[in-house]
């Protein structure tokens, strides 16, 4: 099982796009996926709704700092990945879920501030990593690409990513109309009638594209097929004795006898 998170500090990113078009292409391989949603809005989960079941694709909702960690035990024997939309969620929740994940993506759009919200969460990451005593994968995805025109900005944005030294994906995700259109209609791009023709078609090779991108990552990180490694390095348990003793606001819903926090 893999964890990937998707945040970015600031709205409008494409967090919840990216976390669904992910999602599509791990179940349209076969891989169940859990997607949990972190935000208020639940638009994720709102796009399921609108056909009721997509295959190999669960959606959860009413995640919080307090049961996240217990909510990834609980699908540690599932066999396929878990993605975290962390869209309008807090930095504490943030931090959390990138030490549990085996790889965070960070959206950006081609805008100054979409880079500053990136930057934002890049710097939660180092903290975590500094804590933690370990390395998290993180890498940069530019959404709502214009396939036709490089802007000023979005070259502004690649300049200012490459001088932090900043890991980019490869595929980025192009400014599609059935990106859109699944908010609207539900469902799956692979269920979308052909009769929408060349949009789909290139919108279903840049989903395909992006998802071989985070796979081969995956892979090459030996996240795939792993119980939530990271998590299992960053986390231990503390004894009943001394978790009695931490603020119940901290404590483990899951695991009343034992709370995890971070080493």
């Amino acid at each position: 099982m893999a964890v990937i998170s998707i945040a970015n500090a600031k709205g409008g990113a494409g967090k919840t796009t990216v976390a669904l078009l992910l999602a599509m292409e791990f179940a349209h391989r076969g891989e169940p996926v859990v997607v949990l949603d972190c935000d208020t809005f639940t638009y994720a989960a709102n796009w399921l709704k609108l056909t009721g079941t997509v295959e190999n694709i669960t959606i959860a909702t009413g995640i919080t700092f307090v049961n996240l960690a217990g909510k990834l035990r609980d699908l540690r024997p599932v066999n396929g990945h878990v993605i975290i939309d962390l869209s309008s969620a807090s930095d504490a929740l943030v931090a959390l879920a990138a030490g549990l994940s085996d790889l965070v993506i960070v959206p950006v759009q081609g805008c100054m501030m979409d880079a500053q919200g990136a930057t934002h969460v890049l710097d939660l990451v180092r903290r975590v990593e500094q804590t933690a005593r370990g390395r998290i994968d993180h890498v940069v995805l530019l959404t709502r690409v214009n396939p036709l025109v490089t802007t000023r900005a979005m070259r502004s944005v690649k300049v200012m990513l490459a001088a932090r030294d900043l890991d980019l994906l490869d595929t980025p995700i192009v400014e599609r109309s059935p990106y859109r259109d699944m908010f609207e209609c539900g469902g799956s791009l692979y269920d979308m009638p052909a009769s929408r023709g060349e949009p789909l078609r290139k919108a279903v090779i840049n989903m395909q594209l992006f998802g071989y991108d985070v796979a081969t990552r995956l892979a090459r990180s030996g996240a795939i097929s792993s119980l939530a490694p990271f998590a299992r390095l960053c986390f231990k348990t503390v004894p009943a004795a001394a978790a009695a003793r931490l603020p119940a606001t901290a404590r483990d819903p899951h695991e009343p006898a034992a709370i995890t926090v971070l080493s």
